[in-house]
């Protein structure tokens, strides 16, 4: 009997220690049960840059869509093939579940913290709510109908799409909202936490005002009324210096490096070079960029690759040094992109101060500062007959256009979309192009078997879910 209660009382003790060693196994002790508001907030934008900056053809291909890279050896995307890597889903899910969803949680933990002075507290949830407007007018904008109401609603597993036209509308609502709560005697962020205005109220007010400005002037064509008032009440207060611009910071460590760095430069990739239709423009004009844009070819010289076609790596310019800097940054809204939209205003009769001639020069010069170029260099670029506003070739949606086409170089969305609006400049079709121009990503695959419902309806709303279906304001 004493042998076997000998026996038993180590292997009760044994149970006890076993029990308890297995218990701890499930504590959390290098995940943290919350996350901080800022956290997440810096999260957010440095993933909403990423997505913006990236050239992973799994991700964002639209600098070959807008023919400013062409492709070495795999052509797929160039050719507007965006179902063979599913682009349209991982577009879709970085932006919902990796720049939105930590929004939304940033928002929400900052408004149930009584500890913050009133200003504050509004300041951080108007900062908030203008980054989720700046990232749902790129999915309204990239789509057509898209979850919005429902959309980031765990009670809502199957939500709902949003006609387009109100989604837009509710944008520019929410930012006269967050604009009129901005308060630059009241903290925000702090310089450590806001990793694009380094804590500036003003400057974030600035930022708000040139998305206004630009959200509004994508509805012109098809409301004009709307545009106008959006434009006219964003000019005076948006950017209007290149101290302004609203910029994503790359470290020269890792892992908050450049993705096209990280990609081209230590992923050793050989096969993005630049595309025919911009180095043509580039070398006729005697472009001072150039040379930031992009590097020589093995033989010393510019030269630039067909889209859609395959091209010798050897033989074309690639990026250049400028671009794939560990430390480049993601321009998110600037003085170059206001200049041009205030010039575009002039020209749509809205009331805003300057002419569209000043305005435009002072955005083609603040991009070639912006690039290293001099103010001298600029002024004799503008000085080409075929530069000046007065006599290049075409209206002005054509000089704006192409001009803007030309600055926006290496913000491929933006891009995109001024030339989906502008329907300038006519670019080359690529070789064995799948389809037409791209004027939208169709919905992601994983919708139609998830919220097959939802999405069949939101397909039909739109006029098909094709590439070439035109979103509610492309009226050209």
């Amino acid at each position: 009997m004493k042998r076997i209660f000998l026996v038993f009382v180590p292997l009760l003790f044994l149970a006890t220690a076993c029990t308890e060693d297995l218990a701890s196994l499930n504590v959390e002790t290098k995940k943290p049960a919350t996350i901080p508001a800022p956290t997440l907030f810096s999260s957010a934008v440095k993933s909403l840059a990423g997505n913006l900056a990236t050239a992973s053809v799994n991700t964002n291909v639209f600098r070959f869509t807008t023919s400013q890279w062409a492709m070495a050896v795999y052509q797929d995307e160039a050719q507007y093939d965006f179902a063979t890597r599913a682009i349209p889903n991982t577009w879709w899910s970085g932006m919902y579940r990796d720049v939105l969803a930590d929004l939304r949680e940033s928002s929400r933990l900052i408004n149930a913290d009584a500890t913050l002075l009133p200003k504050e507290k509004a300041n951080k949830l108007a900062i908030l709510d203008i980054m989720e407007v700046y990232t749902f007018s790129i999915l309204v904008n990239t789509f057509g109908n898209i979850p919005y109401t429902e959309a980031l609603n765990s009670a809502k597993l199957f939500p709902k799409y949003d006609d387009a036209k109100t989604v837009s509308a509710d944008l520019l609502a929410r930012l006269n909202n967050d604009i009129s709560k901005l308060d630059a005697s009241g903290a925000a962020f702090t310089a450590s936490e806001d990793v694009v205005y380094k804590g500036s109220v003003a400057k974030w007010a600035k930022f708000a005002n040139t998305l206004r400005m630009k959200l509004g002037m994508v509805l012109a064509d098809v409301d004009a009324s709307a545009a106008k008032s959006a434009v006219e009440a964003s000019d005076a207060g948006a950017i209007s210096a290149a101290s302004d611009n609203g910029l994503f910071t790359y470290l020269s460590a890792s892992p908050n490096q450049n993705p096209l760095h990280v990609d081209i430069v230590l992923g050793g990739r050989q096969d993005y070079i630049a595309a025919k239709d911009l180095m043509d423009k580039l070398l006729g004009w005697n472009d001072p960029r150039t040379g930031s844009y992009f590097s020589t070819n093995n033989g010393g010289k510019y030269a630039g690759g067909i889209v859609g076609k395959v091209n010798t790596y050897v033989d074309f310019s690639r990026a250049g040094a400028k671009v794939i800097a560990a430390d480049a940054p993601y321009v998110l809204a600037d003085y170059v992109e206001t200049e041009f939209l205030r010039a575009e205003a002039k020209e749509r009769g809205f009331n805003v101060s300057g002419s569209a001639e000043s305005h435009y020069n002072n955005a083609i010069t603040a991009s070639i500062l912006y690039w290293g170029g001099t103010a001298a260099q600029a002024a004799e670029y503008l000085a080409q007959a075929d530069v000046a506003y007065t006599t290049a070739v075409g209206d002005w949606k054509q000089k704006i256009g192409t001009q803007k086409w030309i600055a926006l170089y290496n913000r491929p969305y933006e891009t995109w979309t001024e030339i989906r609006r502008l329907d300038q400049p006519k670019i080359a079709t690529p070789i064995n192009a799948k389809s037409g121009f791209p004027t939208r990503l169709t919905y992601p695959n994983t919708e139609q078997t998830l919220n097959g419902t939802n999405y069949t309806a939101a397909a039909s709303a739109i006029g098909g879910d094709v590439v070439t279906t035109k979103l509610f304001w492309d009226k050209n």
